[in-house]
């Protein structure tokens, strides 16, 4: 884009034949123009885009003043504070807020004799409404979600967190798309040199657009090779004004529903939306069962397949018996077959994901039932293995923040099973437990308030406290910041 066109001079004519002929190409662009009523008349050119702004405004607030302006014409300064009826209008911005502005919605009103731009606030681009998100429904609690506005999304959190302390800064990222990006944190509660790191970070990033935030999230974590997240995402307000209160820091950007947060740590994985909504007895049970359910989505066919290539002994006979007839005829080693079956539930439940949804579950049950019986009875595969596939496809929906985590640690553990048994099991879970002690996030130990010496008090870990007997100064990041509200 000539930014040279937006250099305006004081004559009218020429400023809107330089704007005609820069976006000549582009049949959204509309100039209007209008004059008032004294004599000399107002003189005045409004350049916006069709479909980014709301017309009742830009008619009420700036055409119909200047329209019925009777008196003589002013600068635009003068224009500003006694012509137009608006809240928002930076005056003579710089050249590039002045095209960002104009880009996202805005207004570029001039008047004839005056080189000097105003931008009126004027967008009203089509968003949707803050229904709750598909992938994070609660079954009691706020219903409220995130949408694609940005200061839609910045205002649903500053209304949960009404305290002079919660900041917004902003910034642009992408050479082409400039989208805007927001640091949101609570001076006091955050860590300074986590939110310096982010600033950082942020800064580094050399892209052409941002569509989404894990563009983002990509470039800022800190072991971009490992399966396990180290930034988090959530499309709910109510849990970025809980993490902005445990001292995290929340990163918003333009045009998408996904709010990251960091630090984000283990022990978040484990966690559901609604666990602080319901009875906090109810919410330990369950958060046990997700640990449980992620150990054996990523262990059960590793087990299976190592008690039958190498450690038959360990298996009651009668058992052993009956896994034994139903595998004859199977022409694949329990380790091929595994793996087949393993990869044949990852399609059906991409393609079932994939899918619209009025025919997506139906694909995923009728496929998943069809498939499993055809292959029993073709002596594909055998009916045991299809039950503990089946049983560690269920197991990993429990804990959906750690999907690729359990997808490729699953394949790792079952190659580590066939080659060396259970031994290679235990080496690999050895493998993964070093792997995930040396993880950090932002500086943050990954491991933070589950190993043994960090400076934890144990109130929303493993167990969650009631409300109660729960200190709200000793979340999160007690012993890492000491500096609280």
């Amino acid at each position: 884009m000539n930014l040279s066109a937006f250099r305006f001079t004081t004559n009218l004519d020429d400023n809107i034949k330089q704007m005609k002929e820069q976006f000549s190409h582009d049949n959204t662009f509309i100039c209007r123009m209008v004059q008032g009523r004294g004599s000399p008349a107002l003189r005045a050119a409004l350049f916006f885009f069709d479909g980014m702004v709301e017309s009742s405004n830009i008619n009420e607030s700036i055409i119909k003043p200047i329209s019925l302006w009777e008196e003589a014409p002013l600068p635009m300064d003068a224009v500003i504070d006694e012509v137009l009826h608006i809240d928002d209008c930076p005056f003579d911005p710089p050249v590039d807020k002045l095209v960002s502005a104009f880009l996202y919605g805005d207004t570029i009103v001039l008047v004839d004799g005056d080189s000097r731009p105003a931008v009126v606030n004027t967008k009203g681009f089509a968003k949707r409404g803050p229904d709750e998100p598909d992938n994070e429904k609660v079954l009691r609690g706020p219903r409220e979600g995130f949408t694609e506005a940005f200061m839609g999304n910045l205002a649903l959190i500053r209304r949960r967190l009404r305290t002079p302390d919660l900041c917004f800064e902003f910034s642009q990222i992408g050479s082409v798309s400039h989208t805007t990006v927001s640091v949101c944190y609570i001076n006091g509660i955050a860590d300074q040199t986590v939110l310096q790191a982010v600033k950082q970070r942020l800064k580094q990033i050399e892209l052409d657009a941002v569509l989404d935030a894990n563009y983002l999230s990509e470039l800022m974590r800190d072991d971009r090779f490992s399966p396990f997240p180290t930034t988090g995402f959530t499309e709910r307000p109510d849990i970025v004004a809980a993490k902005l209160l445990e001292g995290r820091i929340a990163i918003v950007v333009d045009g998408t529903p996904v709010v990251l947060t960091v630090p984000h740590i283990l022990q978040e994985t484990f966690q559901a939306n609604d666990d602080y909504y319901i009875s906090y007895l109810y919410t330990n049970l369950t958060r046990w069962l997700r640990v449980l359910g992620f150990v054996l989505t990523i262990t059960l066919p590793a087990i299976y397949v190592a008690l039958l290539t190498w450690h038959q002994e360990m298996i009651p006979t009668r058992l052993l018996f009956s896994i034994a007839a139903s595998r004859q005829g199977v022409p694949f080693t329990t380790f091929t077959e595994a793996v087949g079956i393993l990869i044949i539930f990852e399609i059906l439940k991409e393609a079932g994901t994939r899918t619209p949804e009025t025919i997506g579950q139906a694909l995923s049950i009728v496929g998943g039932l069809v498939l499993g019986q055809a292959a029993v009875e073709a002596r594909f595969a055998s009916a045991p293995m299809v039950i503990v596939i089946a049983f560690s496809g269920v197991t990993a929906l429990i804990v959906p923040k750690l999907r690729t985590a359990t997808l490729l640690l699953r394949f790792f553990l079952l190659i580590c099973a066939a080659i060396l048994g259970l031994y290679g099991i235990l080496l690999g879970l050895a493998c993964i437990l070093a792997h995930v002690c040396r993880l950090t996030s932002f500086g943050i130990p990954y491991l933070t308030n589950i190993l043994a010496g960090e400076k934890h008090n144990g109130q929303d870990v493993l167990f969650r406290f009631p409300w109660f007997a729960m200190k709200p100064d000793k979340r999160f990041l007690a012993g890492w910041n000491e500096v609280r509200r």
